[in-house]
């Protein structure tokens, strides 16, 4: 795929995110497709993100737990961007409108204090570089018409990000086993999903290891000050305008959101 057509898909789906519309899937489109030209669509989409004025606050890992990968059938991790413009605050209302077909992740937030960058980290390296982890949500959306995607076509459409809320408490990792501590998501007032850390690549300080040595490899930091969201602890959620969701992360704490 020439770069012509990797910034032409770029632009597609940078104005579906912008219009709240879907696209056909890259991967039926170009069957040839790449995962190389798919990370290149990716850094198109979000340079024109940038050009609009946002600025990159930190990375996600996508499809680390088999619940995902199995929901999907997309059986590897990705890697997207986060941006100021995806960030909402604890509790805050989330315009169900600003999305395409939302559905809630539970995940295990990393604030970062220290640089990380690869190849070599190892998940002890993660810890010591982590000023703190919280609770959080992302709330994954997709570009691409009904979820129908490969592994080209979510790692194209920003590994399918679409916003993110992190928890009011900053944890010290050393204070709590990140692989057995359990997750509870409450959907309007009901237990929707169960989870526990170790569904991040059996430790979520993996994940952000596999991130650090990933980016490395294309030249590319984790920097001290970036949140990284390490991967769903269980299967997504649906949401749509009226749903209340909490998680609560033993021994971390918990974050809610609302849709309206």
């Amino acid at each position: 795929m020439n770069t012509e057509l990797q910034h032409s898909l770029g632009d597609e789906l940078y104005a579906a995110l912008r219009e709240c519309k879907v696209v056909e899937p890259l991967s039926n489109r170009y069957p040839d497709i790449t995962i190389d030209d798919a990370y290149a669509i990716q850094q198109r989409m979000l340079a024109r993100r940038l050009e609009a004025g946002e600025r990159v606050v930190g990375k996600k890992i996508g499809v680390t737990s088999k619940a995902v990968m199995d929901m999907l059938g997309v059986f590897q991790p990705d890697f997207g961007w986060l941006t100021d413009g995806m960030v909402f605050n604890e509790g805050e209302a989330v315009p169900a409108s600003s999305l395409i077909q939302p559905k809630a992740e539970g995940e295990i937030a990393f604030v970062l204090k220290k640089t990380l960058q690869g190849p070599g980290v190892t998940a002890a390296d993660v810890l010591a570089a982590t000023e703190g982890v919280m609770a959080c949500f992302e709330i994954v959306d997709s570009r691409i018409r009904d979820w129908k995607i490969k592994i080209q076509d979510t790692v194209a459409d920003n590994a399918s990000c679409g916003v993110f809320v992190l928890g009011d408490r900053l944890v010290d990792p050393r204070d709590v086993d990140l692989a057995t501590c359990g997750m509870v998501l409450e959907k309007n007032g009901e237990i929707v999903a169960t989870g526990a850390g170790s569904a991040a690549l059996g430790h979520p300080a993996n994940a952000v290891a596999w991130l650090a040595n990933t980016l490395g490899a294309h030249g590319i930091a984790l920097e001290a000050g970036e949140v990284v969201l390490s991967g769903s602890l269980a299967a997504m959620v649906p949401v749509k305008a009226g749903d209340n969701l909490r998680v609560t992360i033993g021994g971390i704490g918990s974050c809610s959101v609302r849709f309206v």
